[in-house]
């Protein structure tokens, strides 16, 4: 944990906040009939993630809770990328913009994975 005081400090979360911004703009030229469907359900997606690696930090006197949301991180995560998948089938997203954001999430999840199968070097002791 290398004196990490702050969630903020985590690259994990700086990573997924960088990842929520850019799907925050892209999702900006969704059309305006996806507003109060796909535009929010992507948005929401993405800001979850950082916010539950925030509450992940906050839980980490308590292995199992820390854990439990890092894995709603990562569902979160993965829905991101399933509806990165529909927007690019469906017209919204290039190729390109999909499969950036895409391999963004893969790093974070990558990141998610390793912070839940070792809590203890994350863990209050």
């Amino acid at each position: 944990m290398a004196n990490i005081r702050s969630f903020k400090e985590l690259k994990v979360w700086q990573c997924s906040m960088e990842a929520a911004a850019a799907m925050f703009e892209l999702s900006k030229k969704f059309p305006d009939t996806e507003r109060y469907s796909f535009t929010d359900q992507i948005r929401l997606a993405s800001q979850s993630v950082p916010s539950n690696i925030a509450e992940a930090w906050r839980k980490r006197r308590y292995a199992a809770a820390f854990v439990s949301k890092l894995n709603d991180a990562e569902g979160e995560a993965a829905e991101v990328q399933t509806r990165l998948e529909l927007g690019r089938r469906f017209g919204y997203l290039t190729r390109a913009d999909a499969a950036r954001l895409d391999q963004e999430y893969e790093e974070i999840l990558a990141m998610l994975t390793d912070m839940a199968s070792h809590p203890e070097q994350w863990t209050l002791r």
